[in-house]
């Protein structure tokens, strides 16, 4: 059976599933994964609760596809990050950091897979399997980049820049941007000079 298709920005055609993933991260981010019903992203996605289900067979289910598509975003991100300085170690680290300074500003809901693990309590959610896969690549890549880059001790710089990163995205949601979160970049080239060798 073919699948109505709606218009996008660009005037190019999206099928219902991409819509309502689409949907269902805008909303989660804005609005919180339990605040929001299958009702509201069916019709942010411009369809019906119908045709939400034939596509996912639970929220649960819609919720981990949400998660996956923010996973295939960080990912893009990292490629964008070593086409942009591939000979360069040093200066791909230091970006990274520029870059999540930036995203501290451009996304004032923090992040969403830490969003999520908070607000999914329980622990056999599904959802939790994807966000640690998920955490899990991004480490590696980090560390990755702080051994690449010269540091002394590549998991434990990895380690504090995470920290760094989750710490001053729970400050913007609490303190705003003027507070302590505004210190993030001095904060991370602290750390690397500390543990470059």
């Amino acid at each position: 059976m073919t699948e109505e298709l709606a218009g996008n920005a660009n005037g190019g055609k999206t099928r219902p599933r991409e819509r309502i993933v689409s949907a269902a991260c805008t909303l989660f981010r804005e609005n919180g994964i339990r605040a929001t019903g299958v009702e509201a992203i069916a019709e942010a996605a411009d369809t019906n609760k119908m045709t939400l289900y034939r596509h996912f067979g639970s929220k649960d289910e819609l919720i981990c596809e949400a998660l996956k598509c923010i996973s295939d975003r960080h990912a893009a991100f990292w490629e964008k990050l070593t086409a942009d300085f591939p000979d360069d170690s040093q200066a791909r680290l230091l970006a990274w950091v520029e870059l999540r300074a930036a995203s501290l500003v451009d996304e004032p809901h923090g992040c969403d897979l830490s969003n999520a693990a908070v607000e999914l309590k329980e622990t056999d959610h599904p959802a939790h399997a994807v966000i640690e896969q998920v955490k899990a690549a991004q480490h590696r890549r980090l560390v990755d980049l702080c051994a690449d880059a010269g540091s002394r001790d590549p998991d434990l710089l990895a380690n504090t820049l995470a920290m760094l990163l989750e710490g001053a995205r729970v400050s913007r949601c609490a303190s705003g941007a003027e507070g302590p979160c505004r210190q993030f970049s001095r904060a991370c080239h602290a750390a690397i000079s500390a543990f470059r060798n």
